[in-house]
């Protein structure tokens, strides 16, 4: 048998503890992992857990009876959930009342829900949502949704919105599962053996995330945001200063130019590609929110490239929607990073549609729109693609 690291449980080949860092957090994290994913080579949840001196790891599927969590249940306004759901609580809501524990339920999706479905007094506490900022770099395993990123990677970002102060803090914790990915990739490339094939036990769907799409197309907004930005060191937020918005499904489309509240940036005319006077003569900005609620539907659900668009969106008052995240969606269906909505566009081998909008934001919302399309046929697709650039 191969020698063994006692403490990462991984072969002393392959043991990733020198990359660990030791990160003091004032949020308490309790991981329960379901049993089958203790014998996956790259476990994550271990690997958060030695990272995070506050945190306990937990082992099983039912945990009726058991005294730490029942504790825990005791005391709901100071424990949340990260499971996503429809009553999850965006992160952004969370950030603002932070729990003082927060339980992780480590599987992959089938293991997970079956551990949340188990333990009824997980439903009794509030749980807290979230729309990954980047596609998760779990490049051996695919994630069946765009909320699914792997749990070290959840952990990382909703610790850095929790703990307040720098989001990037918890980096840190991505070096070891890096280096795994890295590991297993490079192991892969050197194998002799004939590579394992896939046997598809059940006719072939498309991706989860594909599929989500091509079922909520009657409801998805597209959306792209500019803001009027000023340098970090100045303090002042950025805001909304141009926003597009269509519906692919009947070809409805919104425009508001927004005049700014704040100093116009010396920047945001050269971003947004806008000339500065038709800046300052934009649309009152409540005239323009209002009439943008007026284009929305109550079960519209907003699809952004990033979280910045809507970022800005909330910030003025706009009701909060569930979102579709098209980046970690096209990083999915490209099997690797996708760049920029529009870098994405030739990758994906979409057919760009007529530009309608001004500025930058008109090319971004013309993209959005091209990838989003190509997405929904390939997850309306009844056979594989062909694995090529653009297929």
């Amino acid at each position: 048998m191969r020698p063994v690291c006692l403490r990462c449980r991984r072969p002393e080949t392959t043991c990733y503890c020198a990359r660990l860092p030791r990160l003091e957090t004032r949020t308490r994290v309790v991981f329960l992992q379901h049993p089958r994913e203790r014998r996956v080579a790259i476990g994550t949840a271990r690997m958060a857990h030695l990272s995070l001196p506050n945190s306990e790891l937990h082992i099983g599927v039912d945990f009726t009876g058991h005294a730490r969590l029942e504790a825990l249940a005791a005391t709901p306004g100071r424990v949340a959930v990260l499971f996503p759901g429809q009553d999850a609580m965006p992160l952004a809501e969370a950030a603002t009342h932070p729990p003082q524990t927060l339980i992780v339920v480590d599987g992959t999706w089938p293991l997970a829900k079956k551990v949340v479905k188990s333990n009824p007094l997980l439903a009794s506490l509030p749980r807290i949502g979230f729309t990954p900022r980047r596609p998760s770099n779990y490049r051996i395993r695919a994630e069946p949704a765009d909320h699914c990123v792997s749990t070290i990677e959840a952990v990382v970002e909703v610790l850095g919105a929790l703990e307040g102060g720098d989001p990037t803090r918890f980096d840190a914790m991505l070096n070891p599962f890096e280096f795994m990915v890295d590991t297993q990739i490079e192991s892969r490339a050197h194998r002799e053996d004939p590579p394992r094939r896939r046997i598809y036990k059940s006719p072939w769907r498309p991706p989860l995330e594909l599929r989500s799409l091509a079922e909520d197309f009657s409801r998805l907004v597209l959306l792209y945001a500019e803001a009027n930005a000023h340098p970090t060191e100045e303090g002042i937020p950025p805001e909304l200063v141009h926003l597009v918005a269509c519906r692919p499904s009947t070809g409805e489309r919104f425009e508001a130019l927004l005049a700014p509240r704040q100093p116009l940036a010396r920047s945001t005319p050269l971003h947004t590609e806008l000339p500065e006077e038709a800046l300052r003569a934009g649309e009152e900005r409540d005239s323009a929110m209002a009439r943008f609620e007026a284009f929305l539907r109550p079960d519209d659900v907003l699809a952004v490239w990033t979280t910045y668009a809507l970022d800005l969106l909330w910030r003025d008052g706009v009701t909060r929607r569930p979102a579709a995240n098209i980046r970690l969606a096209a990083a999915r269906a490209l099997k690797g990073k996708a760049g920029g909505v529009e870098q994405a566009v030739p990758l994906l081998g979409a057919q760009l549609p007529a530009l309608w909008a001004p500025g930058r934001a008109g090319r971004r919302i013309q993209a959005l729109e091209a990838v989003v399309r190509e997405l929904i046929r390939r997850g309306e697709a009844e056979h594989p693609p062909s694995f090529k650039l653009g297929a």
